[in-house]
């Protein structure tokens, strides 16, 4: 069968399933096939429950009715079904990557150009090469911008990712000490966020790029680009106040985000500098910035009882670990608490960062700091302020014993360390 073939099947169908225990009426199910499963085992269940076509790889589970199509490889018949419905759609298709802030970028982009757009945005964090496929696959003809989010933690992911979605627009949030276990170095790191810059120079694209990131300014060099940031950019932005939450002013209008960290201001200004390039009025734009709150364990403010807490525990590294810290450092009011627990990804460099880390928050004494995780307790500190768990069932023990109050408290760490869980305990 042909991949036209199959997208007549996907327009018949109600959409795209790649997990059996997932099934809905009248779905494409494909048979995917991981490290501890495989797909293929699940075919017939999957159209016991529903499912309208069963996408295989193994002729032993092919049902002679037509239930079952046979293709060599599953997840690239997925790939190569999204990138033709991405062109069957032609609709503009922006990329975003880069080592932080990718989803929050992506969240305010989308509040902004769905004010004025029938936008579709990944769902998540769906951004890898089975992500990816599935976003392109959730847009329809009512959609008239796609914005998909690319993540990556080797070298060749994201020319991969930009094959399959054929991007129209770029944006790269910024270069960081994210994944080094994979890319080998921030170089490493920068060499595989820029093929998203290589793939819009080939294809003749657009770039959209923060003029106060040297990084940014230096690798996007004779590509088609939009700047914003400076004054002399194409789309100026100005910090007014970071102080508690992201105050901006663009056209001399003042636009109060619910984001908390100067590093978010970035983030704010490339969706102002998106939304307006794509004419969506700044009164709208206002709208859509002001009317998006963090969720899902980012940069999220909630309060319980006395205290008041930032819960930024979706992921962690280096480069955000310490733009949270500076931004905590400067917050004003209550007694101040950490909680931090180890990143992830790191390979040999993990000693090393966690060791700089835990350095400097020995030298700068913000307040009670707990340490947790396997890699922050073999670190060395002096500060009578600083407590290092090995295990988070230690740390919940410890702290247990006295609950504080009266606090404000920053949680932050990889998504293994699972840290939102210290909520409970609050």
């Amino acid at each position: 069968m042909t991949i036209e073939n199959l997208h007549q099947l996907f327009l018949k169908s109600t959409g795209i399933c790649t997990d059996s225990r997932k099934i809905f009426d009248n779905c494409l199910y494909f048979s995917l096939k991981g490290e501890n499963f495989d797909g293929n085992t699940f075919a017939h269940q999957a159209l016991e429950k529903g499912a309208y076509k069963a996408i295989i790889s193994n002729i032993k589970y092919h049902k002679n009715t037509g239930e079952t199509i046979i293709f060599g490889h599953p997840l690239e018949a997925l790939q190569k079904l999204a990138t033709f419905h991405r062109t069957y759609l032609n609709i503009p298709i922006l990329a975003l990557t880069g080592s932080n802030g990718k989803t929050t970028t992506k969240e305010l982009i989308n509040s902004v150009l769905s004010k004025k757009y029938k936008t579709t945005a990944t769902k998540g964090n769906l951004n890898n090469h089975i992500g990816v496929p599935l976003t392109l696959l959730s847009m329809t003809q009512n959609t008239e911008i796609g914005i998909v989010e690319m993540g990556a933690n080797h070298i060749g992911e994201i020319a991969q990712l930009c094959k399959i979605a054929l991007p129209d627009y770029g944006y790269i949030t910024n270069f960081g000490k994210a994944h080094l276990e994979g890319f080998g170095s921030l170089q490493g790191v920068i060499k595989g966020k820029t093929e998203l810059y290589k793939n819009l120079k080939e294809n003749n694209k657009t770039v959209f790029v923060n003029t106060r990131d040297p990084i940014q300014i230096r690798y996007s060099k004779n590509i088609n680009a939009i700047t914003f940031g400076e004054e002399q950019s194409n789309y100026p932005v100005t910090l007014i106040d970071a102080s508690q939450t992201i105050k901006v002013a663009y056209k001399e209008i003042e636009i109060n985000s619910n984001l908390i960290g100067k590093y978010n201001f970035n983030n704010v200004a490339a969706a102002i500098a998106i939304g307006a390039y794509f004419d969506v009025p700044v009164s709208d734009i206002k709208k859509g910035i002001e009317s998006y709150i963090p969720q899902n364990n980012r940069s999220q403010i909630i309060h319980r009882g006395s205290n008041k807490i930032i819960l930024d525990a979706y992921n962690a590294n280096p480069t955000s670990m310490l733009a949270a810290i500076d931004t905590f450092k400067n917050l004003t009011g209550n007694s101040k608490i950490l909680i931090l627990g180890d990143m992830f990804e790191l390979g040999e460099e993990a000693e090393k960062e966690h060791q700089l880390l835990a350095s400097l928050l020995d030298k700068s004494q913000l307040g009670i700091t707990y340490l947790i995780g396997k890699n922050f307790s073999k670190t060395q500190t002096l500060s009578e302020y600083i407590q290092k768990f090995e295990s988070f069932e230690d740390f919940k023990s410890a702290l247990t014993k006295k609950i504080p109050k009266n606090n404000t408290i920053l949680i932050k760490g990889s998504r293994g360390m699972a840290l939102e869980r210290v909520l409970d305990l609050l």
